[in-house]
């Protein structure tokens, strides 16, 4: 795979613009490198330009530099950042965000030598403060719904008033509007914009819908 050997040549985001740029940040698996751009051009037209490309495939790092290369308009980021070597290969292959499903020091830090705007997951109340004290505020509610959902957030909204969170993991177009309703919910994440059969068939009229509709929930 080549390489970008100017990552930082690309207009930069804090956590927070990732965040704010759209109500939802879809979490994308892709299985073929084919795929990548059709449906970063799909999910674009729709109005969601903030891409999570999860690190779960052996061609999630192709796929991210397909997409950086020829979807200048979409934002490439890496899902699914669990290591250093997560980040740092996620960086070269052109992503401008990450997304881990949990935090350490050693991403974090990894992260902002990188330049590279970490959004960590955090379940626990241990957890979002191990990421504070990192200067992460900007997290990750992962699993979400496992995890607590509405109820747990809104307990966090007392301790954490400085905290703002993306639930990610059972969020879907039922209950989205619910999350993001909460005020310390800035975006939610969710599959459900890259429906496996669709991206498998082609079907990138489907996928521009389901983007322009999560694209008009509101805050």
């Amino acid at each position: 795979m080549a390489v970008n050997d100017n990552p930082g040549r690309e207009a930069t985001f804090s956590p927070l613009e990732v965040m704010t740029d759209a109500p939802v940040i879809p979490v994308i698996v892709l299985e073929d490198v084919e795929h990548a751009v059709p449906l970063a051009r799909a999910l674009v037209a729709g109005g969601i330009r903030m891409l999570e490309v999860t690190l779960r495939t052996p061609v999630a790092l192709a796929c991210m530099e397909r997409i950086a290369l020829e979807v200048p308009e979409a934002v490439t980021g890496a899902g699914t950042v669990r290591s250093a070597a997560d980040a740092e290969a996620a960086r070269r292959a052109g992503a401008r965000f990450a997304v881990s499903p949990g935090y350490t020091s050693a991403v974090g830090r990894a992260c902002r030598d990188l330049g590279l705007p970490l959004l960590p997951g955090v379940a626990t109340g241990s957890e979002i403060m191990a990421a504070a004290e990192d200067g992460y505020t900007e997290l990750k509610f992962f699993p979400a719904m496992q995890a607590g959902g509405l109820a747990m957030l809104k307990a966090w909204a007392g301790p954490f008033t400085d905290v703002r969170f993306c639930p990610t993991g059972g969020v879907t177009p039922l209950n989205a509007r619910e999350f993001l309703a909460l005020p310390n919910v800035v975006c939610v994440g969710g599959s459900w914009l890259c429906p496996v059969e669709s991206v498998r068939s082609g079907d990138w009229s489907r996928i521009t819908q389901l983007a322009r509709d999560a694209a008009t929930l509101r805050r």
